[in-house]
């Protein structure tokens, strides 16, 4: 039986291309029994020849208003380059006072941390489609539990430490290439005491490196309580060496706690983590 609830999807990156219109409609349907009613975004699909659903104002008009309209849950299904393009255009104070909670992974780390940046507000990292992927029972199970009150097991994500005995603080983040985005504007979170989420899907090491040079040159790594990194998807498949871990232990100071994870990140089975909640790895 769904749950007396509403979630609504939405696309505030890139659009979706109009050859996906039979997943998103399972997609839906998957949702349908999980939440009492889902709502669709006007602006879902990619239009003409652009790689957009809608102008960012329109997008980010309408984001707001669901952020207003008392559902329970928004999920973005999207991801790529242009979510930013929000940023400046995104009712902060209506998003600040709704009870509804944001979803979404990969480029959504911008607006995810934005919104944490701008209002203190909570997002969770996490693509609502690996319901219908490789892993799809699983995650779809794992969703249910989580809204029904079964368990847990959609945010406990097992760690390993690689320096340090563990690490406490709120955590930011997400995404290295979106995340560095936010860099030098209003939207970019303080990073004092906090714990620094670090994943990605494309990237070879050149790009990884050039990206933790610029974390490091920001003070990234001198304000932090710790790193947590996720699945380097493109690097990992590849076995690169030297791997993310050996690259991030030697840019950092040999005394910040560094987790690493599997289950964080681009991955079908990956699991969920709150981007502006505390959490404590021991």
């Amino acid at each position: 039986m769904a749950i007396n609830s509403t979630c609504a999807i939405v696309c505030c990156s890139n659009g979706i291309k109009k050859t996906e219109t039979e997943d998103i409609q399972l997609l839906k349907y998957k949702l349908h029994n999980i939440f009492s009613d889902v709502k669709t975004g006007k602006f879902i699909y990619s239009y003409g020849n652009t790689i957009s659903s809608a102008s960012a104002k329109s997008r980010a008009e309408e984001l707001a208003e669901l952020f207003g309209s008392g559902i329970s849950n928004i999920f973005d299904i999207s991801g790529g380059d242009i979510c930013n393009e929000l940023l400046p255009y995104l009712d902060y104070n209506i998003i600040s006072k709704s009870e509804s909670v944001f979803w979404g992974y990969s480029d959504l780390t911008v607006l995810i941390n934005a919104i944490y940046a701008k209002t203190g507000k909570a997002g969770i990292l996490y693509q609502i489609r690996n319901i219908i992927g490789p892993c799809g029972d699983l995650q779809q199970k794992r969703i249910c539990d989580y809204f029904k009150g079964n368990n847990n097991d959609l945010f406990d994500v097992k760690y390993n430490m690689l320096n340090g005995d563990g690490m406490k603080g709120i955590v930011v983040g997400g995404n290295i290439r979106c995340f560095l985005k936010l860099a030098g504007t209003e939207y970019f979170p303080g990073l004092y005491g906090k714990i620094l989420l670090l994943e990605a899907l494309s990237g070879d090491e050149a790009k990884i490196r050039t990206y933790l040079a610029q974390l490091k040159q920001l003070g990234a790594f001198d304000k932090i309580n710790g790193i947590i990194l996720g699945t380097f998807t493109n690097m990992e498949k590849h076995s690169t060496i030297p791997t993310v871990e050996d690259m991030v232990v030697d840019i950092t100071d040999k005394s910040l706690p560094i987790a690493k994870t599997c289950e964080i990140g681009h991955a079908g089975n990956s699991k969920a983590v709150f981007i502006g909640k505390e959490i404590t790895i021991e």
